[in-house]
């Protein structure tokens, strides 16, 4: 409280005072008051594994253990199963920076190498929960991408438009129909490669 309270004399000085003494002996006030707060036993350099935020290198990444790469390598084989081989490959090499690619391992890890291989749903019964989700979600690319693992995953054309329309029932109509739109979108790309056949 006190210290908030030094915070709002500090900000009145500087936006209502021109009285330079004033602001000096504010800013006095408040660097002592943070000098006296207590601060933590133990400090950075005494632990030899903490880095501090500013000083990680961007390409550094903890991602790349072995004990990741175990899942990593199990999701990206269910990844390319669902999705199709074409498609991840363009993915990882759209998302191989080292900005992006530790948001790839975690996706890849997480949820298709923990979620996507567990025993309990058949991969197509996971596939149409997750178009119902991603419809609830607003989140058409991705919608797209597992209308294209719907089908690798045994779900036909009807039960697609079954699990959109029952998204549509509690989502809202809006959502239905953009799900249903990018959903007849991806559907007749697939006809078009000799993917499957409609109807």
């Amino acid at each position: 409280m006190k210290d908030l309270k030094i915070g709002i004399e500090l900000l009145t000085s500087t936006f209502y005072s021109n009285n330079n003494n004033n602001h000096s002996q504010i800013n006095k006030r408040l660097t002592t008051a943070t000098s006296k707060k207590d601060t933590p036993t133990t400090d950075m350099a005494s632990n030899s594994n903490a880095v501090p935020a500013g000083k990680v290198d961007i390409s550094q990444n903890n991602m790349d253990s072995p004990e990741h790469q175990t899942l990593y390598e199990r999701g990206i084989e269910m990844r390319r199963k669902v999705v199709g081989e074409d498609y991840v490959a363009a993915s990882l090499e759209t998302n191989s920076g080292d900005f992006t690619r530790p948001l790839v391992q975690f996706a890849t890890e997480s949820a298709w190498g923990t979620i996507w291989t567990r025993p309990g749903l058949e991969l197509k019964t996971r596939s149409l929960l997750n178009l119902v989700m991603l419809t609830a979600l607003g989140k058409w690319i991705e919608l797209g991408t597992h209308v294209r693992g719907a089908v690798r995953n045994g779900a036909t054309e009807v039960e697609i438009r079954e699990a959109l329309l029952q998204a549509s029932a509690y989502c809202g109509l809006p959502a239905g129909m953009e799900a249903f739109r990018v959903a007849d979108r991806v559907l007749s790309e697939m006809e078009g490669k000799g993917e499957l056949v409609r109807g």
